[in-house]
């Protein structure tokens, strides 16, 4: 099987919908989350719109009664909305459709795959697909605490159906920090070459930011949610697991865990400085300075946002310039700034990365996005 095959070749049945003007979907389109298909599978776009407090109760039904005959039924109605590799969104019927796929070539049930090539090799005892009535499985709740019922699914199992514990997301965070493994190293990769942030193999998200490429995967079941965080380049990686949420739940876990890992990292008790600019006579020179330690080939571009540009990290004013390396400068004139106002700012990198400011920074805001503070 290669990336490049069309998917079609490997599903049961005749699809010819799975095409945009002649361009079929192919396996890496499949895997980045850019297949372009115009609906989820099940397609629950009518819930998501009405949410309300009982909303959970038609999820769960919509869940319990759709079957594998009904998703090969809906994937004939499936119309390609944009040519495949162009634009990420994520689908479950698309992890759904790679479990199928995945089938088909190995003639062996999806579980089986997932025991044979991940959970015996890396001694995930405690994680499977279908648990036995005698695991403890720890029940979610909503923000009201009412208690949510838990995941049904008749297809494969393939999106949000998994158990763990976090001592066994503990053994797979070690495992995507091995980038010596060639798996790793290939379910981390940037398929596109894009020059900000890409998805490997199903990953939400990887971008590149002060700590170097970090891979980012959210998981949730009604109202229990997972974040998992990797630096591969910094070997750390952060797990959490809550089973109370809501739906602003996922974006403070991803808040936490990147500040968090600012405190977990290595220290390089530098002396308290103004950081990430100068003044020399008449202008302002902001400095960013990749660390040496990591990969600077992952850093394609350094922008400056602040509350003078909009919070624009893609302003065409405020791209900085990389003089070696390691280090990008951009000089301003202080005319552009009104003396003794205060202005916040971060560096960007790619556009998509936001680098925290360090813990030696002396013009360092006091909580909120502990941004970097200039005043003339």
């Amino acid at each position: 099987m290669s990336l490049d095959d069309d998917i079609r070749k490997y599903i049961t049945g005749t699809y010819p919908n799975l095409e945009y003007q002649g361009t079929p979907i192919t396996i890496q389109d499949l895997v980045s989350f850019r297949t372009g298909f115009n609906k989820d599978l099940p397609d629950s776009a009518e819930l998501r719109k009405n949410f309300n407090d009982t909303s959970y109760l038609a999820f769960k039904k919509l869940d319990e009664y759709y079957s594998r005959e009904k998703f090969f039924e809906d994937l004939k109605t499936i119309k390609l909305d944009t040519l495949p590799g162009t634009k990420f969104k994520y689908s479950n019927g698309s992890i759904q459709l790679t479990a199928h796929i995945l089938e088909n070539v190995y003639h062996k049930s999806y579980e089986t795959l997932l025991k044979e090539n991940i959970f015996n090799k890396l001694g995930l005892n405690s994680t499977q697909l279908n648990v036995s009535q005698n695991v403890i499985i720890a029940n979610g709740y909503n923000e009201k605490n009412i208690l949510m019922p838990r995941l049904s699914d008749n297809l494969w199992g393939a999106a949000g159906y998994l158990k763990s514990s976090l001592g066994d997301l503990v053994k797979f965070i070690a495992f995507e920090l091995n980038t010596k493994n060639k798996i790793v190293a290939e379910s981390q990769r940037n398929l596109y070459n894009s020059n900000s942030g890409w998805n490997g193999y199903f990953w939400d998200y990887i971008m590149v930011d002060d700590n170097g490429k970090n891979c980012r995967k959210h998981g949730g079941a009604f109202s229990t949610q997972n974040m998992l965080i990797v630096y591969p380049e910094r070997k750390l990686g952060i797990s959490v697991i809550v089973n109370i949420s809501d739906k602003n739940t996922a974006e403070e876990l991803e808040k936490a865990i990147t500040s968090l890992s600012t405190y977990l990292l290595p220290k390089n008790n530098l002396p308290k400085q103004v950081y990430g600019y100068k003044l020399v006579n008449d202008k302002i020179i902001f400095i960013y300075k990749h660390d040496s330690d990591l990969n600077p080939d992952l850093v394609k571009s350094v922008s400056i946002a602040g509350s003078f540009d909009g919070w624009n990290p893609q302003d065409k004013n405020y791209q900085m310039i990389k003089k070696n390396k390691d280090t990008y400068e951009l000089s301003v004139p202080k005319s552009q700034f009104e003396k003794n106002k205060i202005y916040l700012f971060k560096f960007v990198i790619n556009n998509t990365g936001w680098a925290e400011a360090p813990q030696n920074a002396i013009n360092k805001e006091n909580g909120g996005d502990d941004n970097l503070i200039l005043k003339i």
